[in-house]
């Protein structure tokens, strides 16, 4: 048993190594400058299979999401000039998105005329957490703190929903979704990580309270996606679907919310984690889409939910230092780095099929955020629990 879990931690720093050298050598060289818009500024929407820009609309929360990973790029060992691309970033997303009301609008075109603008809480929650992370570069300067704090004050006021939690965005219809407020949830540990102002936590809170509460199923300890005003899950398909990616991703917030003595909230991640490797995993990746009888409804693989069942099964084995999750983290890691394996170095297939086939489609920028994420988590949290 000694040998095969050291044996595990071992493929997971082997694999670990991987990701990071493709990151830093091929990833951010290849989207910091063709994945960048020089001229018009922002960031590119895909890039396609020869690595040179998709020329097409950009969506509010692949900015953000950029910003995110160009802000951890130093601590992640890249020498290039992070600190430009995050301003530039952040100025392209205030001048082109935002609303007079304080919130962002969904769509622009690449030179920033307004294409859509409806409001979603999934895009306000990535504007948070870039201005949350982008101190990491920038430092606490007036701007990303003072933008961090209006934005939490509009959507507050503007998305507030009836009860617990928040409408899904504007204009408000009657479905609540969990996935916006899971990186709310985000958002609101990062503010926390860089802010002691109470509100951070408070919203933190909130939304873990709601996911124990409303969004896990007390029954079978799984998390849905779809509700109606009462945060009731819908009828019908969607009220029953079960993503195994988001089991692990909330498994890994609700990992780093927990207190040491609210076990409740460990033993609730945990089992998420549980549901999603049992039932969620197919011929070595995370599949789509389970329903709540954990039948398969959705059984091909998008790259995100490998990230999040690496970056689950890393922080459950620091956190519990029970060392049988770094096999499970060695193997998300393992079919994380099948996706990357393309014809141009820093690219990736977004997309496998249920029949093992890579969709051959531009990449999409909006999967880097995940990228990155993943190989932030493992490292570490290997570096935590090496044997000293």
């Amino acid at each position: 048993m000694t040998v095969s879990l050291e044996q595990a931690r071992i493929e997971a720093r082997t694999a670990q190594r991987a990701l990071a050298r493709w990151l830093v050598a091929e990833a951010y060289p290849l989207w910091s400058t063709q994945g960048v818009d020089r001229v018009r500024g922002g960031f590119q929407e895909r890039l396609n299979a020869d690595g040179t820009p998709s020329e097409e609309p950009r969506r509010a929360r692949v900015q953000p999401r950029q910003v995110y990973c160009f802000a951890q790029a130093p601590s992640l060992g890249w020498k290039g000039d992070a600190k430009a691309i995050v301003a530039q970033g952040l100025d392209f997303f205030m001048k082109h998105y935002r609303r007079p009301d304080g919130l962002y609008r969904t769509l622009v075109a690449p030179d920033g005329r307004v294409l859509d603008d409806r409001v979603l809480l999934y895009d306000q929650a990535f504007a948070l957490l870039a201005f949350a992370e982008s101190r990491k570069v920038l430092g606490s300067t007036p701007q990303p703190d003072r933008e961090g704090r209006h934005l939490l004050q509009a959507i507050q006021n503007h998305l507030a929903g009836p009860g617990w939690g928040f409408r899904s965005g504007l204009p408000a219809d009657a479905t609540l979704l969990s996935n916006p407020h899971m990186h709310l949830f985000e958002a609101s540990l990062a503010w926390m990580a860089v802010d002691e102002t109470i509100v951070w936590h408070d919203l933190a809170d909130h939304i873990g309270s709601l996911a124990l509460s409303r969004f896990i199923d007390s029954a079978s300890g799984a998390l849905r996606e779809h509700f109606d005003l009462r945060w009731v899950p819908v009828h019908g398909i969607e009220g029953r679907i079960i993503e195994p990616g988001h089991q692990y991703e909330w498994a890994w917030l609700l990992l780093r919310w927990a207190r040491p003595a609210r076990t409740e909230v460990k033993n609730a991640a945990l089992r998420l984690i549980e549901i999603a490797e049992e039932h969620g995993v197919r011929h070595g990746v995370a599949i789509n889409a389970l329903l709540d009888d954990f039948s398969v409804h959705d059984g091909g693989a998008r790259l995100w939910p490998q990230t999040e069942r690496v970056k689950a099964a890393a922080l459950a084995a620091r956190i519990t230092k029970d060392e049988c999750y770094w096999g499970m983290a060695a193997a998300a890691a393992n079919g994380l780095l099948r996706y990357l394996s393309t014809d141009v170095r820093g690219l990736w297939y977004d997309r496998l099929t249920s029949e093992g086939t890579f969709i051959r489609e531009p990449a999409p920028a909006s999967s880097f955020y995940h990228i990155v994420a993943a190989v932030a988590e493992l490292s570490t949290s290997l570096d935590a629990t090496e044997p000293k």
